[in-house]
């Protein structure tokens, strides 16, 4: 392996050298990348905002390799993060200064798929949609539909715990994962849940999904597949005030009708999509509504008619039914292509991720719109209505000085105002890097501690993934000296676009 354009890492000290030679005994000499040039790609995930170029990345091709750099990496007390796709958007995969990234692409195989328990094995590399493409000739799919499932990878799901339009109904991956397979920080192959309904002892199995690679790394899981439905048709719903359309939400919920997914854009989040993908739009609505029913031709027209009442109490403008499959996907893809649409109208964009009560929609975007004028910045809004997950995109230009510190705080703000109102700030985008502060104001002391407890159980010296997710109270003391003295720039020490 050259060495020229090394990344710029202190490598010559004893712990790095003898984990790289260790490494190069244990794995393929094309598995290991540490030329600039090719660790670069490597440095930041989804969010660009922060960036570390890796020391070193290592692409293991099997199991036993993962175990290799495992026990390497606890040998030599050098910290590891682990990759999917590079889909995620909160900075879970940015890589340590001076540690190994180690990402999971090239274990890619769909190991099996039982159409009789309606289950498929597969390892962490595989594409969300290719589950479904694989499991479509035995009628079945898998429900979890991130945004990015044509590139998203499932090892990567599980650690962020993803969503996507169809959780509403269907679930989070949490809830689609029966088994995982799991190497620790000690290089133990564990196995957490099980093809029962249920498991003996504790659900570690919920406690690993969502923990973001801190606690271990998946080499193959085990995932729940749905039927097909013989139908699916979407009502877009137009609506004149953002207030109409929230309160056009919390209606359809009341009703008893849990729909396949209930998504709603704002008129800036519609005005910057149609051009792009020319979903037949409404232009003139304040907001628009996307509400998915599925399941056989007389449940769907059903439940139809019962959407279009809800929506016309609610006052809305315009309803369009999808006519064909062909309509039904281009709505959606108009609502799944909203982030790349951004790139059309700003520079950069930051999307956010955060959760609040239903009831409180047109409270929270109304507050929103004062932010901007406050922050001097544009921001659109798609979002799962129907759990009441946020995806504000705050468009700026990184070119422009001090707007990249802005967006940040515009950001910041948004999630502070979701925990005001009893919401979260994150619904499945995860923590990362980007919330750690926010994580401060959601939670106490103690359950902050009690977070960091479970950490330690699964890897008492710190390794996995460290300083992400859980603050230390260093932190917490310093955010809140910050946020009340109106403080500046989170993360001083990460370099910028």
């Amino acid at each position: 392996m050259s060495t020229s354009a090394a990344a710029p890492v202190a490598d010559d000290t004893p712990n790095f050298a003898g984990l790289m030679a260790r490494l190069r005994r244990a794995i393929p000499e094309h598995c290991i990348l540490s030329r600039m040039e090719d660790t670069r790609p490597y440095e930041c995930d989804g969010l660009s905002l922060y960036r570390m170029l890796p020391p070193v990345v290592v692409l293991p091709e099997n199991e036993a390799q993962i175990i290799e750099v495992l026990n390497a990496c606890r040998a030599f007390q050098i910290p590891i993060v682990a990759r999917g796709a590079g889909t995620g958007l909160s900075g879970g995969a940015l890589p340590h200064a001076r540690g190994i990234l180690l990402g999971t692409a090239k274990l890619n195989r769909i190991l099996g798929i039982d159409p009789v328990s309606a289950t498929a094995v597969v390892q962490p590399g595989v594409r969300n949609l290719a589950i479904s493409e694989a499991a479509a000739p035995y009628g079945l799919y898998y429900a979890p539909d991130p945004s990015s499932q044509i590139a998203c990878s499932i090892g990567g799901n599980i650690a962020e715990n993803s969503g996507g339009v169809h959780c509403l109904k269907y679930g989070l991956t949490v809830h689609n994962v029966l088994r995982a397979r799991v190497v620790t920080i000690d290089g133990e192959v564990v196995e957490l849940g099980s093809m029962a309904p249920d498991a003996a002892g504790l659900d570690l199995l919920a406690a690993f999904i969502g923990s973001e690679g801190m606690l271990g790394v998946v080499t193959e899981a085990t995932v729940k597949l749905v039927p097909t439905p013989a139908c699916a048709r979407v009502i877009m719903a137009s609506f004149a005030s953002v207030e109409a359309a929230g309160q056009a939400v919390t209606n359809v919920i009341a009703a008893g009708i849990i729909p396949a997914g209930l998504e709603m854009m704002d008129q800036r989040a519609v005005r910057m999509v149609e051009p792009f993908v020319k979903a037949g739009y409404d232009l003139d609505a304040a907001a628009i509504l996307l509400c998915e029913s599925d399941g056989t031709d007389s449940e769907v027209a059903d439940e139809i008619a019962r959407m279009e009442a809800v929506f016309q109490q609610a006052g809305a403008t315009r309803l369009q039914v999808s006519r064909s499959e062909q309509e039904r996907l281009l709505f959606w893809a108009g609502r799944k292509n909203a982030f790349p649409a951004a790139g059309r109208v700003s520079p950069d964009y930051y999307c956010m991720d955060g959760t609040i009560p239903r009831r409180h929609l047109a409270r929270v975007l109304s507050a929103m719109e004062q932010m901007e004028d406050e922050y001097g910045l544009r921001c659109a809004n798609v979002f799962h209505a129907g759990d009441g997950n946020l995806h504000p995109l705050i468009m700026f230009d990184a070119n422009q000085p001090g707007e990249v510190e802005r967006a940040e705080k515009f950001g910041a703000a948004i999630l502070e105002l979701c925990v005001r109102v009893g919401g979260t700030v994150t619904g499945e985008h995860g923590v990362g890097i980007e919330k750690i502060n926010q994580m401060c104001v959601q939670f106490s002391r103690e359950e902050l501690d009690a977070f960091s407890a479970l950490k330690s159980a699964f890897d008492p010296v710190g390794l996995l993934n460290p300083e992400k997710v859980i603050p230390t109270l260093a932190r917490c003391a310093e955010y809140g000296k910050m946020h009340v003295h109106n403080g500046d720039v989170r993360f001083p020490d990460l370099p910028r676009f």
